[in-house]
């Protein structure tokens, strides 16, 4: 497609500040990225001039979605929103973003009061990777003192929209406001309403990771949660089985002979689950939690934890018990795809998972991967052709075989 004519002056309306789009955050992670891990690679090119060119139309885009914020077309400050999440998303921005911290907060600020559905989605996720960007100091906890009033407000409002109290619920949660998830029976609720159940139980979760041991003893939950198994939603009874597996796990941390008193009647529903043949639910629900729930049982049942190992760069990093797994799929869900490249660059989230600082790769390391991958790629390419050539020739027998 034709790219749109950039004019020659940069004034005019913040409206018409191009969006965001997931091509330029590739662009702009990968630039990022490689200036990263080798620092002298664009100067060695003679990039150095093009490097800071892009940098400066980049932070340009950056300050036009922050004056888009106010803007009076709600299309357009939900496009801003969402421009800059994604620039969060893919980028390490701390500098750029204290010193307009205030600046985005307040705008997260109108727009959550101000805005609707999606726009509120959006600045709630927003806060979330603000805090992301700033860290674990001062700056992040002003951010939430100004913002946590009006999430709750919003939370708490039966009458809000459902999505903005989704984004919301996954940003703000506490200890009081868990109760009406695992009170009584397990209600018949509506798929959105379910998520929006769905999200705080998980927050819940997250913050059971980081509660003291004397602050767990008083969590009186366990015995309410097993009803959340019975919900209708495949989403709902995941979360469920993954907290109780959590809650396992930090209980036999604490005490070592933990006991749980209904443990015989949670193995039996945990096993149903886990073995689940009901013909009335989709198939790839079924796969998905009977996945989920075998390693729920084992954790139950041995205190098990089928760990996985995530690769960054020359690095790689263990997820090896439900509490790490939360931890990181809490980080993944507001970074997505740029998650690898947060846990490269990210000295907040890097503290988090104790990987120390960053770490600055050298252009022979760099040029060492890249042959790695090439390497790699023509061996995979002469494994398909092989295959295909395989494949053929008994296409042709079989060919001979129905010809006699």
């Amino acid at each position: 497609m034709p790219r749109t004519k950039k004019k020659n002056g940069r004034g005019g309306q913040h409206g018409n500040v191009q969006p965001f789009s997931d091509e330029d955050a590739s662009i702009e992670t990968l630039s990022h990225c490689s200036s990263f891990s080798d620092v002298t690679s664009v100067a060695d090119e003679g990039g150095e001039a093009s490097e800071d060119t892009a940098q400066e139309d980049f932070q340009y885009k950056l300050k036009g979605f922050i004056d888009s914020t106010v803007d009076k077309s709600a299309k357009t400050r939900q496009g801003a929103l969402d421009g800059l999440k994604t620039a969060m998303a893919t980028r390490i921005l701390y500098e750029f973003i204290s010193e307009r911290r205030m600046t985005i907060t307040d705008s997260i600020e109108r727009c959550l009061k101000k805005g609707k559905g999606e726009e509120q989605r959006a600045a709630a996720s927003l806060a979330c990777l603000l805090c992301i960007q700033l860290g674990s100091g001062i700056e992040s906890e002003e951010v939430l003192k100004t913002l946590k009033p009006i999430f709750k407000n919003i939370l708490a409002d039966g009458s809000a929209n459902i999505q903005a109290r989704q984004a919301v619920s996954t940003c703000l949660f506490s200890h009081d406001h868990c109760c009406f998830l695992v009170d009584g029976t397990c209600p018949s609720i509506n798929p959105q309403t379910s998520q929006l159940y769905t999200n705080a139980l998980l927050s819940w979760a997250l913050l059971l990771t980081i509660c003291t041991a004397s602050q767990l003893k008083d969590i009186l939950y366990l015995p309410k949660l097993p009803r959340l198994l019975e919900s209708e939603d495949v989403n709902m009874r995941i979360a469920a089985g993954e907290t109780i597996a959590l809650l396992f796990e930090l209980a036999r941390d604490m005490d070592t002979d933990f006991e749980f008193d209904d443990w015989d009647e949670l193995c039996d529903k945990l096993n149903a689950l886990a073995t689940d043949c009901n013909k009335h639910r989709a198939k790839t629900d079924k796969r998905k939690q009977r996945s989920v729930f075998r390693d729920v049982l084992k954790a139950v049942e041995e205190g098990d934890f089928q760990s996985e190992t995530i690769r960054f760069g020359t690095e790689r990093m263990t997820i090896d018990s439900w509490v790490r797994k939360r931890t990181y799929d809490a980080f993944r869900e507001f970074v997505g795809s740029g998650m690898n490249y947060h846990l490269q660059a990210n000295e907040f989230i890097r503290d988090v998972f104790e990987l120390g600082p960053p770490i600055l790769v050298d252009s022979a390391t760099m040029k060492a991967m890249k042959i790695s991958r090439f390497e790699r790629h023509l061996h995979n390419s002469a494994a398909f052709k092989a295959r295909t050539k395989a494949r053929s020739k008994f296409r042709d027998k079989r060919v001979d075989v129905g010809e006699f």
